[in-house]
């Protein structure tokens, strides 16, 4: 009987004790279970973010229209796409572009990625082309808006807008919002002129705010339109410009110039560029940079309904 209880005894502590060592077991694979999980999950991720990277360009290309003399303007932007290659951890380079639809149609090309695009060049753009977006607009002396103005000789005989009818019109570009599109719409809808172009003598396409503003000041032409104040951008070179141009009247409100950017590029790029211009609000060496080369003085968020009373006026006028 004792032999038995002892063999009974000894089985039942064997069982125990093989029961104690599975259940020992089961919690030492699980630890061993969750690195490995973790381990797939960080791949995965490490993966989504090379595909990220693989969809950035190798360079990205900032396209700038002429308001003034084009050596000038890629010679001043050259820090601004230093700054922005840093920040970004991308080549930056700027581009002067011969014109408004030029910059446009490399946008719109991805040959361009982020653009400086004037209010109707922008409208353009987005008529063009689905993938062209304002980001970004300008500040000026603390306004997100601008008027054109028309600018005479101080000893013109020219008292108001009517007195235009016959003159000499300077102009930087037939798609420019400030020198054409707004002025020629305030010509039609104030003064029920059907037909800009007989209305005046000749026109001139200056190329630039500047240039216009010369044709005026060296007796070339009788008016210049240009955003307010360019008289301004070219003072330094005239400093007569202020006593000898006087401004005849200005055009409603337009919405200020756009940094646009291709919706190619992935949307944490955009996010990172919108991030790193709003930043330069802070940072007096780059808003030094954009008031020289556009007068700007600080950069907001922009929308595309901005841009809606633009519109309106393009609809105006048959421009492909």
């Amino acid at each position: 009987m004792k032999k038995l209880l002892s063999l009974l005894i000894v089985l039942a502590l064997a069982f125990f004790l093989a029961a104690c060592g599975t259940a020992e077991e089961t919690p030492e694979e699980t630890p061993g279970a969750e690195p490995e999980a973790e381990e797939t999950e960080q791949t995965d991720e490490a993966a989504g973010e090379e595909a990220t990277e693989a969809d950035y360009p190798d360079e990205l290309v900032m396209g700038f229209v002429p308001s003034q003399d084009s050596a000038n303007i890629a010679d001043t932007v050259a820090p601004l796409a230093e700054r922005l290659s840093e920040e970004l951890g991308i080549p930056v380079r700027g581009q002067v572009m011969t014109n408004y639809t030029a910059t446009v149609e490399a946008m719109g090309n991805d040959q361009v990625h982020i653009g400086f695009l004037p209010p109707f060049g922008y409208v353009l753009g987005t008529e063009r082309y689905d993938h062209i977006q304002a980001v970004l607009k300008s500040v000026r002396n603390g306004s997100s808006t601008y008027k054109a103005q028309y600018v005479v000789r101080a000893d013109s005989d020219i008292q108001s807008l009517e007195d235009l009818e016959g003159k000499i019109w300077a102009f930087a570009d037939p798609t420019s919002t400030s020198g054409y599109l707004f002025p020629a719409a305030q010509l039609m809808d104030e003064y029920g002129v059907t037909d800009v172009e007989n209305f005046f003598s000749n026109l001139i396409t200056a190329g630039g705010h500047d240039n216009a503003l010369i044709q005026v000041l060296e007796g070339d032409a009788d008016v210049a339109t240009t955003f307010d104040d360019a008289r301004t951008v070219i003072e330094e070179d005239y400093p007569e410009v202020m006593d000898e141009l006087r401004i005849l009247g200005y055009t409603d409100d337009i919405p200020n110039d756009t940094i646009s950017v291709s919706t190619n590029l992935p949307q944490d790029l955009i996010d990172r560029i919108i991030e790193v211009f709003l930043s330069f609000n802070d940072d007096p060496e780059m808003i030094e940079i954009m008031e020289s080369v556009y007068n700007w003085t600080g950069i907001d968020t922009a929308e595309d309904s901005d841009y809606d009373v633009v519109r309106s006026v393009y609809e105006k006028f048959d421009i492909e």
